[in-house]
């Protein structure tokens, strides 16, 4: 009886939710709310020309404050969307904010993914001096991909793709420390290593999305634009590029659209690999790092879905497993 109580109290705390954001959306907007899929986390709601966005359960106010500033300013303008009020808002214990609508990529129709669209405003954002704007938190990618493998089982209770994850995971080099019920444990930065991975000193090239892939643009008023500032802070902006070199070298983007990203990217003055030369002495970690993630996160569906994995989930477990391959003779050449 008590476990049938707790799931309507669930779904109840949901429907308040979701109406909530239904009455702010027809604040703002011009039509009736309608609730849009997402990932499990955030829930957003569309009122005709915007949308109302519930973040992350435990999504922190002052950092997102922080981001809405820089969004709304001038410096950002045609590069990050502009919110249609800059207020964080709250609906229950989640924070809320209110951005334009826009058309999203079409997963349906690769052959028309606007790489090259992204990478001149990666390179864009990448130009915008970190100092510019009012003051922001790290970039939220090298936290993120430990959040996500923290959430993978250990010890005894781990699967064999879960014990993989977790190797490649402590393989790398200046990861922040994956959250534990004790304090962090994992990778620590190293000798040679002043700043955990994908954290520089504030300069000219050190503004990072955070959080980048074709998801992160929608079309507004006929052109391309990124969305999404939960992560956006100082940072490494290598990391912006770290999914589809991801991708890449697992095999599963082809060449051709690789090297027409990067290409698109340099040649619109992006400054996280250069203008030439080998683009990997910044990629590779922040592209390992990123198949991690992404392997974390596919092992974590499939087991919520009590299912095995598919093609290219296990495409990217055999790619960790490259990855400890790989840092393992590393390690031993270092230390002979």
């Amino acid at each position: 009886m008590g476990e049938t109580c707790g799931v309507d109290e669930t779904l109840r705390a949901s429907g308040e939710l979701i109406d909530e954001l239904g009455r702010i959306g027809l604040r703002y907007g011009d039509a009736p709310p309608v609730v849009l899929p997402t990932r499990p986390d955030v829930v957003i709601v569309r009122a005709g020309s915007v949308v109302v966005k519930a973040h992350a359960p435990g999504a922190g106010r002052e950092p997102l404050a922080a981001r809405m500033r820089a969004v709304a300013g001038p410096e950002l303008r045609g590069i990050l969307l502009e919110p249609v009020t800059g207020e964080v808002m709250s609906a229950g214990d989640r924070l809320v904010t209110v951005w334009p609508a826009g058309t999203p990529v079409d997963p349906e129709d690769p052959d028309a993914a606007p790489w090259e669209a992204g990478a001149r405003l990666l390179a864009g954002l990448h130009s915008v001096p970190a100092g510019a704007l009012p003051p922001l938190p790290p970039a939220g990618g090298p936290a993120r991909v430990g959040r996500t493998v923290a959430r993978l089982a250990s010890g005894p209770a781990a699967s064999a793709a879960e014990r993989v994850v977790r190797r490649a995971f402590d393989s790398l080099p200046g990861l922040p420390a994956l959250p534990g019920p004790t304090g962090p444990t994992g990778p620590q930065p190293g000798p040679g290593l002043p700043h955990a991975a994908g954290e520089r000193p504030a300069g000219p090239c050190s503004l990072a999305h955070g959080d980048w892939h074709l998801g992160q643009m929608v079309r507004v008023r006929g052109e391309w634009i990124l969305i999404d500032a939960d992560d956006l802070g100082v940072g490494d902006p290598a990391w912006d590029l770290a999914r589809p070199a991801a991708w890449f070298a697992a095999g599963l983007l082809e060449p051709e659209v690789w090297h027409r990203f990067l290409a698109a990217y340099r040649a619109a003055g992006g400054c996280a690999v250069g203008a030439g030369g080998d683009p990997w002495e910044r990629l590779d970690l922040p592209a390992q790092a990123l198949t991690v993630q992404l392997a974390a996160a596919a092992v974590a569906a499939a087991g919520r879905e009590g299912r095995e994995l598919d093609e290219v989930e296990q495409v990217l477990i055999d790619s960790c497993q490259r990855i400890v391959r790989f840092r393992s003779a590393c390690h031993s050449a270092d230390t002979q």
